[in-house]
């Protein structure tokens, strides 16, 4: 990040870096080869030397978008992937081993439940704990554990793991620390500031902002000594250790699996994220204005969201947060007395549809769609009840998001 602001950086880097004709966005590139005058250079690329060569492996429009996260997030480097779940896929499969041990949190996205579940399969050992306190994460540790994964802010529930213990004790024992940053963003926290190896954001979320794009990257913070870790393959210890794990999760993720970033969604990816900041704000804003009203309401049994007071892991939110603004994500419990499918359906404003970080507020019953697939045992362990709502608020006017769920629940 440069000296100056969040989003003085953000929307100044595209011309900074240098645009043909004074352009201020770098142009959109829907090559999908790129040819060379030199046969020499051409192998050159091949070998090591920056450049590009075939679109699968990422072009200069994701390059530029690639170049965005990395300074919103403080790190050396960043690679992007079609979607967020693709950039875990890669993470996973490319640093990990038959053998291997995981340990994870939880309380997770429920594909990424399914992701771990298919990893387990094949070999690697996967142990759930409760992240939010340390001392379960350490007791999992094995000889044979390599990575540690959490959620910064948790998908639906709002658990806040300890993201700086973690990070400190993963310093401690050489562990790879991945943290999903998709929830907070890194203008309410980032990776690097709280210890994590790696960082994975879905681009498709609040980064973007507005919902007409796919994406998801893979941030090195620079904090991990990649020349101690046993699982890089020999053709990637070359040059600086610090870019070994990047590579190789480029290399695999790209190159052999194929989960690429299409220039143009990398486009209106980065695009959006100039007003990243300003969406977050007021987004945070509504968030915390609804959870308030709703919590107090009798026909609501519960709200998770980490600026309330009553949120178990609220100080610890706060310490990384800023101790203003939470987030827009909230987890609503309705009264037992309400049926949850008759209460959604009178709603006017808010959107029913599955997807985080819009800019219009989105609302689904979790047990009933997302989680499904989890069944009742794994949803009670992450405290996902049947009339339970996960609510990703937007930019409205807050008091009509207000007034929506005072009518819909009016409605009884």
């Amino acid at each position: 990040m440069s000296s100056n602001g969040f989003t003085t950086t953000i929307l100044h880097s595209d011309r900074r870096g240098g645009v043909e004709h004074g352009g201020v966005h770098k142009p959109l590139h829907p090559s999908s080869e790129y040819a060379y005058a030199d046969s020499r250079e051409l192998a050159a690329v091949f070998q090591g030397k920056p450049g590009f060569t075939y679109a699968r492996q990422g072009t200069p429009t994701t390059a530029a978008l690639e170049s965005k996260v990395t300074q919103m997030e403080g790190g050396v480097n960043s690679v992007s992937f079609a979607t967020g779940m693709a950039a875990l896929a890669a993470t996973f499969f490319t640093l990990l081993k038959q053998g291997d041990h995981l340990i994870s949190s939880q309380y997770i996205f429920g594909n990424t439940n399914s992701l771990l579940g298919t990893l387990s399969d094949l070999g690697v050992a996967v142990t759930l704990v409760d992240a939010t306190d340390i001392e379960q994460v350490k007791a999992a540790r094995r000889p044979e554990t390599r990575m540690v994964f959490t959620e910064s802010i948790a998908n639906p529930g709002t658990q806040i793991a300890d993201l700086k213990g973690i990070g400190q004790w993963c310093r401690e024992q050489g562990l790879v620390y991945v943290l999903d940053s998709t929830l907070s963003t890194p203008w309410l926290c980032r990776g690097i500031d709280v210890g994590a190896s790696l960082v994975v954001n879905s681009l498709s979320k609040y980064t973007g902002g507005h919902g007409n794009a796919l994406g998801g990257a893979v941030t090195d913070t620079g904090l991990y000594d990649w020349s101690a870790y046993p699982n890089i393959a020999e053709p990637y210890r070359k040059g600086n250790p610090t870019s070994w794990g990047l590579t190789q999760i480029k290399k695999k993720g790209l190159r052999d699996m194929g989960a690429t970033l299409s220039s143009d969604a990398a486009h209106r990816i980065a695009v959006g994220a100039e007003t990243l900041a300003l969406r977050m704000e007021k987004a945070s804003a509504n968030a915390m204005a609804l959870a308030s009203y709703l919590e107090g309401h009798a026909l609501v049994n519960r709200v998770q969201y980490p600026g309330l007071a009553s949120h178990a892991q609220h100080n610890r939110a706060a310490d990384l947060f800023g101790g203003k603004h939470f987030g827009a994500l909230l987890a609503v419990e309705l009264s037992d007395d309400l049926d949850v499918f008759e209460f959604l359906n009178r709603l006017r404003v808010l959107v029913l549809a599955t997807h985080l970080g819009d800019t219009r507020t989105l609302v689904l019953p979790v047990a009933h769609t997302i989680y499904y697939e989890m069944g009742p045992e794994r949803r009670a362990l992450m405290g996902i009840a049947d009339n339970l709502l996960r609510i990703s608020v937007g930019i409205e006017d807050t008091a009509d998001l207000i007034q929506d769920f005072e009518q819909a629940l009016a409605g009884k």
